[in-house]
Parts: C-alpha cells; sequence; structure tokens
C-alpha cells in the first residue's frame, strides 16, 4: 500500500495565499493574525488520479441562446436584490453577523419555495428539533421541505441529487472526509465551496450557502468563496434592531448595488416598501445640521437622511467621526469647504451619520453632506421640504451625476418642493419645475449661499 506524504503549511485565512511560515501579518494582503498552519496530505504517484477527459471548445455561433426563467421567493425585497427573483442552478452565499436573522430568513424561504418545489435545508448546527422549533414560529408546514441534520458534505450532496433546492447552513460548519483539515479551515471552506459550485452547475439544483463573517464583517474564510459564488449577499444590521438590510455585493444575474430593508418581527421577516420613515425623519427641518439626498441603489432610489453634528474639540488633533459614509470623503469635503467656502473646521469635532444604517457610496451624496456640514457651522435649519445631491470636485466645482431625472422624479413623489442639483443636470430635469423648485448650482460656495444667504449669489 503506498504510502502518503504529511506537510504542513501555513494557510492566510483572509486571501488564500500560503506563506512558508507562520507570521504575524500576510505578506500578500496585510491583514494580522491570519496565517492558519494547516496540515496536507499528499498522495503518492500511484495514487493520483488519472487525467480526466475536458470539454472541447465550440464556435460562439453554434451555441444557443438560453432563456433563464427566474423563481420567486415570495419575499419581494430578496427577488429584487437577487435581481428578479432566483437562477435556477446558482450559488448564493449569504453572510451575516451572527444573531441577525440569517436562518431565519432561509428556514422562511425554503418554507415558501417548499410549496412548490422539493427543498433541502441541511442544518450543520442545529438539530431538528431547533430548525422544528424555528418553523412552527414561522408558520412552516409543508411535506416538500426536509430537513437534514448532517456535516459531511458528501453525504449532503449524494441526498440533494433529487432536489431543486439545497440550503447549507453553514458552509463554516461543514467538512469533506477527503481532507485532513477541521471544519471551519480555509481548506475545508474552500473545497467545499467549490464542490458545492459544481454540484449547482451540474445537477440544476440552486444551493443557497449560509455563511458567518469576521469580527471586521467580511465573511470568514478565503476571499476565493466570495468569487466562486453567483451572488454575495450580506445581512447587515444590529440583532436588536428590527429593521435589517440586505445588500447585494455580487451578483452575475443582476445588479450588485441592491439593497433590500426587511423588518423583523414574531412571525419571520418581512420586506419593507416604503422606505421614508426608515431612512428619513419626521421631525426634520427643525435642527441644524440635517437634509435629505435622493440616493440610487441598483434599480431603485431611496430618500436618505445625512446629519452632522459638530462641537468644540478638547483634544490637540479634532474627530472626524463618519458613519455610513466613507472616512476619506468626508476629510475630503471638509478640506473642500474649508479652502473653497470658507468655513473652518480645525476646531470642531465632525460627526456625520447616514440614517438607518444605511451606507452611502455614490458620490451623488457629495452635495447633501456639504449642504449638511454648512447648515451645522452656520446653526442654520434647511428646510424639510428640501433635498439635494450632485458630486463635487476638489475644486469646488459640483459636478453632474447619473440618472438625474429618476431622482427628481421620486422626490416629487415624496413631496419634497425645492432640489438643489448641479447645474449641468438642469437641462434634463426643467421639465419637471412646475412641480418642483429646481436650483442648479456649478459651485460649493454659491450652493452655500443659496440656501443660508436668501438667495444672494456669490459674485
Amino acid at each position: 500500500m503506498a504510502k502518503q506524504k504529511t506537510t504542513t503549511k501555513y494557510v492566510c485565512s483572509e486571501c488564500g495565499s500560503v506563506t512558508p511560515g507562520w507570521m504575524g501579518r500576510c505578506p500578500t494582503c496585510g491583514k494580522f493574525g491570519t496565517i492558519i498552519e494547516e496540515i496536507e496530505q499528499t498522495l503518492s504517484p500511484s495514487e493520483k488520479k488519472v487525467r480526466q477527459p475536458y470539454a472541447k471548445p465550440v464556435k460562439l455561433s453554434d451555441i444557443g441562446s438560453e432563456k433563464i426563467t427566474r423563481i420567486k421567493t415570495g419575499i419581494g425585497e430578496l427577488d429584487t436584490v437577487l435581481g428578479g427573483g432566483i437562477v435556477p442552478s446558482s450559488l448564493v452565499l449569504i453572510g451575516g453577523d451572527p444573531g441577525i436573522g440569517k436562518s431565519t430568513l432561509m428556514t422562511q424561504v425554503a418554507g415558501i419555495l417548499s410549496n412548490k418545489l422539493k427543498v433541502l435545508y441541511a442544518s450543520a448546527e442545529e438539530s431538528h428539533g431547533q430548525v422544528k422549533i424555528r418553523c412552527d414560529r414561522l408558520g412552516i408546514s409543508s411535506d416538500n421541505l426536509m430537513i437534514m441534520n448532517e456535516t459531511c458534505l458528501n453525504n449532503i450532496i449524494d441526498e440533494a441529487e433529487n432536489y431543486d433546492v439545497l440550503i447549507v447552513d453553514s458552509i463554516q460548519a461543514v467538512y469533506l472526509e477527503e481532507l485532513s483539515g477541521s471544519s471551519g479551515s480555509v481548506g475545508q471552506v474552500r473545497e467545499c465551496a467549490s464542490k458545492l459550485m459544481r454540484f449547482a452547475k451540474s445537477s440544476k439544483t440552486t444551493v443557497f450557502i449560509v455563511g458567518h463573517v469576521t469580527k471586521e464583517g467580511a465573511i470568514a474564510g478565503p476571499k476565493v468563496l466570495e468569487h466562486i459564488m453567483d451572488t454575495v449577499l450580506y445581512f447587515e444590521g444590529q440583532p436588536e434592531d428590527n429593521y435589517k438590510l440586505l445588500r447585494a455585493v455580487k451578483n452575475r444575474f443582476g445588479s450588485a448595488q441592491e439593497v433590500g430593508v426587511f423588518e423583523m418581527r414574531e412571525n419571520g421577516i418581512f420586506g419593507v416598501l416604503d422606505y421614508n420613515g426608515i431612512f428619513v425623519s419626521e421631525d426634520r427641518g427643525t435642527e441644524a445640521g440635517s437634509v435629505v439626498t435622493p440616493s440610487i441603489s441598483g434599480n431603485r432610489c431611496m430618500p436618505v437622511e445625512i446629519q452632522t453634528l459638530l462641537s468644540k474639540t478638547v483634544f490637540g488633533m479634532p474627530r472626524r467621526m463618519p458613519l455610513g459614509v466613507d472616512y476619506n470623503r468626508t476629510a475630503f469635503l471638509l478640506a473642500v469647504l474649508e479652502k473653497r467656502a470658507y468655513m473652518p473646521f480645525y476646531s470642531f469635532d465632525v460627526y456625520v451619520t447616514a440614517m438607518g444604517g444605511i451606507k452611502l457610496s455614490e458620490p451623488s451624496a457629495d452635495l447633501a453632506i456639504v449642504l449638511s456640514l454648512a447648515s451645522s457651522y452656520k446653526n442654520s435649519p434647511i428646510e424639510k421640504t428640501t433635498c439635494a445631491f450632485g458630486e463635487i470636485g476638489l475644486t469646488g466645482e459640483i459636478r453632474p451625476v447619473m440618472q438625474a431625472e429618476k431622482r427628481v422624479v421620486e422626490s416629487i413623489r415624496l413631496g419634497f418642493k425645492k432640489i438643489v442639483l448641479p447645474a449641468r443636470n438642469y437641462e434634463q430635469v426643467k421639465k419637471y419645475k412646475d412641480k418642483i423648485e429646481i436650483i442648479p448650482v456649478k459651485h460649493v460656495y454659491q450652493a452655500v449661499k443659496t440656501l443660508f444667504d436668501d438667495g444672494k449669489l456669490a459674485q
């Protein structure tokens, strides 16, 4: 009998790179404390598998068009984030903090899909009884929903051959027998995901995978885990909050910028269609430092309130504390205000937040942030019915943004009476001037003077 050679290697759990020995910091991705020791068994030459035949390339003109029929999950917000529904044979990864509601959402989806499809829910972390308790709470009772308590991935895949949907909860708790590492290790997570990917593509089974996240908020395991997936979703929010956000960070079949809003109730998780009361407060306009911006997220436009607060610093270095807004962009906008609008912030601690826990990544929120900061600096509230959008450059110019017409239409629908926007977007939206007061601006100084100096513009 041929002998197996055992070797030790050190792998980064963040990026998957291999180092010759243990290091405190990964030389590839620069993360600290991510190098993990793994034991690898190498097969002898006699045990190595024979090379398998491969598929020959074909002409593009010989490939027939494939029409994709999406499967509705029964949860409108989830369908929107997925790009219109579930694509058959796709691989979907859902990550989130412990207790955020990943298992609850997947159990609810399994219950709805089991009304017309055969669904296998493979729980590697909970017993049959524990899953049954959750199903009773959600009001799920279907003979097409099968519950499996198993940690060996090979057994799960063998059982899932005749099912339409497979849910694995979670990828860090299952293992492959042919690998020596324990479940949750870099090698196990990578190989388990690869095997589930091959199974999904070959068997026409849609696979949902639940994944844990690290303390930094990223999905635990190597980055290759996300590369394998067709769709990667992040479930965000505080466990004690009723509202949760489901964000798509990768989607091969739809927009990667979609955000779904969910409300946690006793009998399950339900999508929220009216965002006006979540990301926007009702008493805005009474205090300084608050303004609303129409933010584009995927294919939808959502009003998000930006709030800022200035306080005298007691340290030598003033603090910059943005929440939901990029730190570097906040510092950049403060510098533009100081240089181009003559507002010194060097003696203030600056706090900026996007309401509702949403994260604003698009530059169209620049103008709203600047106006909110100017409102705090001048201690002058902005009217409740005013909103703003626009990108700001280093010279203080206000640059045009995409989908300006969609933003204006949504602002009109929500009852806003005045909107501040880039002058170069005015031609696209001037047809709505009878429904909303449109204020086109070219420069940061002009925008500040318009709102806070009784309409007297800079000469």
